[in-house]
């Protein structure tokens, strides 16, 4: 069973209006590509993948809900700001009609660990992943699952270990995973496409 999908977190949300930056117009936008490219989606089981997120201020951020992978175009109320997050007492605060995203605490970790970082993307590629961890891009050790303290922690030290922005990595220990981040959102978009397009046309 592909461990997917799932909040690992304590989650406490509280209901309440998500604060919506202009920026988050351009972040749709690249999210609804990402979905035409089959990188963000619903598994035939109907749990969804893939999500994005936008620092708001310190290291608050805005991110796609939890369970939105099927929908292409999202609405406000498919957003939802995290207002704090512990990984020592693996907790995600938010407000919001919906829940975080799953892997919440993983956007948390390199906004912590990098305060240049301003987006964050995760996308789901078997393509893409297995061409990184050939390739020996950066990855997260294979033992460490998604959404848990853990992979926050090794996320933490994988950034840490980054001199130049964007950045892409393999979430070796989540299937298929692929995580990018960087100081605005086309770079980053760019950085996702433009490596999943020349993989697959080596492919063809």
């Amino acid at each position: 069973m592909l461990d997917e999908g799932y909040i690992k977190f304590k989650s406490q949300r509280r209901d309440g209006e998500v604060p919506y930056p202009a920026a988050l117009d351009d972040l749709n936008r690249v999210r609804t590509a990402l979905f035409d490219l089959g990188l963000i989606g619903e598994l035939p089981d109907g749990i969804g993948y893939g999500n994005l997120s936008l620092r708001s201020s310190g290291l608050q951020f805005v991110v796609t809900a939890s369970a939105t992978g099927a929908t292409r175009v999202l609405q406000p109320e498919h957003y939802c700001l995290v207002e704090s997050f512990s990984v020592v007492h693996n907790r995600v605060a938010s407000v919001g009609p919906l829940n975080a995203s799953s892997e919440s605490m993983t956007h948390g970790a390199i906004y912590a660990a990098d305060s240049t970082v301003q987006c964050v993307i995760h996308v789901h590629s078997r393509v893409m992943f297995d061409w990184l961890l050939q390739k020996g891009w950066p990855s997260t050790p294979a033992q460490v699952p998604y959404g848990t303290p853990a992979m926050a922690d090794a996320v933490s030290k994988l950034v840490a270990q980054q001199t130049q922005l964007p950045v892409l990595f393999a979430m070796a220990g989540h299937q298929d995973g692929v995580v990018a981040y960087g100081r605005d959102i086309d770079g980053v978009f760019n950085l996702v496409r433009d490596t999943f397009g020349s993989i697959t046309a080596c492919e063809e």
